[in-house]
C-alpha cells in the first residue's frame, strides 16, 4: 500500500458499511431471480448493464411488487453503491439515482450503504473505480474469460480515507472534471454519429447519380461523345454468352418496377447479369480427410466485416476440394453474407486471395473484373445492406438465399462516370477514417485522464488540504466508540479471510 497524505487512513470496504445488518450485500443467485421473473413493470432490477465507471446505465428490468418484498434483503436505494463483480475490469461502480425507486441487485452485483458518518458513496464509487483499487483487486480475480471478484474479498480492499471534510472537496472537484469530460465524450460520440450518418449520405447521392457530374452532363459541356453503360452492360453480356461452356441460360432480367428513375446515361442491371453467384459448403467435421492437413482457404461469413479477405481462419483439403460442393474462387470475387449473425446479413466484402466458402456467402464472379466496377458493386452492396436485411426471409433468423442476390437491381452508370464516383468515394472514405481514427484517440485519452484525475484524488493531490479538519484515524475511532457502544444495530459480519499472497 502507498504512503497516504498527512490525515488519510485506509479502510477496508467492510468497514465503510452502515450498522444496519446486509449493509453490504450480494444479489441473489440460482433460481431466486431467473429472466422468466421479470415483469413488464414494478420494481427495478439492478444488473450488470446498469453499472458503469462512476455512471448508472438506465437499462429496464422489473420484478412484480410479490416477488421484491421476497428479495427485500437485496434492495437498493437511492444514494447505496452499487458494484459489478463480473467484467474486464474489477471492481466497477457507481451510485443508485434517485429516480431508480423500489430496486433489488442482481447476482453479480453487489450494494453497499455506507456510513455516512465516515464517507460519501461518491468518494466510495470514485474510490472503487480507480487504478488504486482495482490493482488490489487484480490478484483477487478469478476466471477465465468471465472474469469475477467474490464478495468475500471485495469486503476487504483498503479504501484510502480522507478527512470527511477533504472527502466532500475531493467528490465535488472530481465530479467537475468528470462532467467536462463527460461533455467532451458526448461531442466525440456525435462527431461519429454524423460521420456514419455522412457516410450514408455519400453512398446514397453515389448509387443515386448526384455525387459528382453525370457523364452526360460532361459531354454535353465540352462537346465530347460518351459510352452510355448500356452499351457497357451488352460487352458484359457478350462475355458472358461467350463464357458459357454450356447450353446457354439467358440471366435473370432487372425488374425495374418500382425502381428510381436514373439519370442519363445510366441502366439497370440484376446481378445474374454482371456476375456468376455461387455460394460453398461445410465439409463434415468429422472427417479427417478434409480437414487435417489442408492448404486451401476457407472462408465463413464473419470475413464481410474486413475490407478485403487476405486470410482464412480454416484450410480444407484437395480432398475437400474434389468430393464436396467447394468451390475455388478467384481474388477479385465479391462476397455477400446471406446468413449468419444479424449484423452480417447482406454486407459484403471482396477475396484479396484465392479461398472457398462455406454456404453462407454468396460468391460473385465479375464478369467486369476492373478494379472501378468492383468499387461500383461493393459500394451499392454497403448503401443496400438495411435493404438486403429486409428483403431476406426465414423467420427468426431471416437469411438471403441465391435467388434474391441474383434478382438484387443494381444502377450501372457509365464506366468513366463509375471511376469518378469511385474516386470520390475513396476521397470521402479516407477523410472519414481520420476524423474517426481522431475521435477513437480522443476517446482513449479522455478514458486516461479520467484514471489520472481518480489517482491524483485518492493521493491527495486534487485539491487543497486543511489542517482543521478532523483526521480520518481520529474519525473512525470516534465511529468504532460509537458503534461499541450499540453492537446489537450492527449487522452481523462474515467471518474474515485473508487476502491471498
Amino acid at each position: 500500500m502507498s504512503e497516504l497524505p498527512r490525515g488519510w487512513s485506509y479502510i477496508e470496504i467492510e468497514d465503510v458499511a452502515t450498522d444496519e445488518p446486509a449493509a453490504l450485500t450480494d444479489g441473489p443467485f440460482g433460481s431466486n431471480l431467473k429472466t422468466s421473473h421479470y415483469t413488464a413493470s414494478g420494481p427495478r432490477v439492478i444488473r450488470l448493464q446498469n453499472i458503469g465507471d462512476g455512471l448508472f446505465i438506465d437499462e429496464k428490468a422489473h420484478i412484480s411488487e410479490q416477488h421484491f418484498e421476497r428479495l427485500r434483503k437485496h434492495e437498493a436505494i437511492a444514494g447505496d453503491v452499487i458494484i459489478a463483480m463480473l467484467g474486464e475490469a474489477l471492481p466497477r461502480a457507481c451510485v443508485t439515482p434517485d429516480h431508480v425507486g423500489p430496486a433489488i441487485v442482481k447476482a453479480d452485483c453487489v450494494r453497499l450503504r455506507v456510513d455516512d458518518r465516515l464517507t460519501i458513496p461518491r468518494y466510495v464509487s470514485h474510490a472503487l473505480n480507480s487504478d488504486q483499487i482495482r490493482s488490489q483487486a487484480a490478484g483477487l480475480v478469478h476466471g477465465v474469460g468471465r472474469p469475477r471478484l467474490g464478495l468475500k474479498w471485495l469486503r476487504v480492499l483498503k479504501v484510502p480515507l480522507a478527512p470527511r471534510a477533504e472527502q466532500q472537496r475531493i467528490v465535488e472537484a472530481i465530479d467537475s472534471y468528470f462532467t467536462r469530460l463527460d461533455d467532451a465524450v458526448a461531442t466525440l460520440e456525435r462527431v461519429q454519429r454524423n460521420l456514419k450518418r455522412y457516410r450514408a449520405s455519400v453512398l446514397k447521392a453515389a448509387v443515386e447519380g448526384r455525387l459528382v457530374p453525370t457523364e452526360a452532363e460532361l459531354a454535353r459541356a465540352e462537346g465530347y461523345n460518351y459510352e452510355p453503360a448500356s452499351l457497357f452492360l451488352q460487352r458484359i453480356l457478350d462475355q458472358r454468352r461467350r463464357r458459357s461452356s454450356s447450353k446457354y441460360a439467358a440471366p435473370i432480367a432487372p425488374q425495374i418496377s418500382g425502381l428510381i428513375e436514373l439519370p442519363e446515361g445510366w441502366c439497370w442491371a440484376s446481378i445474374d447479369q454482371v456476375a456468376a453467384v455461387g455460394t460453398g459448403a461445410t465439409p463434415k467435421r468429422g472427417e479427417p480427410r478434409f480437414w487435417s492437413g489442408g492448404t486451401i482457404p476457407w472462408v465463413t461469413s464473419a470475413v464481410v466485416n474486413e475490407a478485403t479477405v487476405d486470410h482464412a481462419s480454416e484450410l480444407v483439403t484437395q480432398a475437400a476440394l474434389g468430393e464436396t460442393n467447394l468451390t475455388l474462387y478467384p481474388a477479385g470475387t465479391v462476397l455477400v453474407a446471406m446468413y449468419g449473425e444479424g449484423k452480417t446479413r447482406g454486407r459484403a466484402t471482396v477475396l484479396g486471395i484465392e479461398a472457398t466458402t462455406n454456404q453462407a456467402l454468396a460468391a460473385l464472379e465479375l464478369i467486369d473484373t476492373s478494379p472501378g466496377f468492383r468499387s461500383w458493386i461493393l459500394a451499392f452492396f454497403e448503401h443496400n445492406y438495411f435493404e438486403l436485411r429486409r428483403a431476406a426471409s426465414g423467420g427468426v433468423q431471416p437469411n438471403l438465399n441465391l435467388g434474391v442476390i441474383r434478382q438484387i437491381c443494381v444502377p450501372i452508370p457509365p464506366v468513366a462516370e463509375q471511376v469518378r464516383i469511385v474516386q470520390e468515394l475513396q476521397r470521402t472514405q479516407s477523410l472519414e477514417a481520420v476524423l474517426s481514427s481522431s475521435a477513437v484517440v480522443q476517446q482513449h485519452r479522455i478514458a486516461r485522464l479520467r484514471q489520472s484525475i481518480l489517482k491524483w484524488a485518492f493521493e491527495g493531490r486534487l485539491v487543497d488540504q486543511d489542517p482543521s479538519d478532523e483526521p480520518a484515524s481520529a474519525l473512525l475511532e470516534r465511529i468504532k466508540a460509537e458503534r461499541a457502544v450499540a453492537p446489537k444495530t450492527r449487522g452481523k459480519r462474515a467471518k474474515r479471510k485473508s487476502a491471498p499472497a
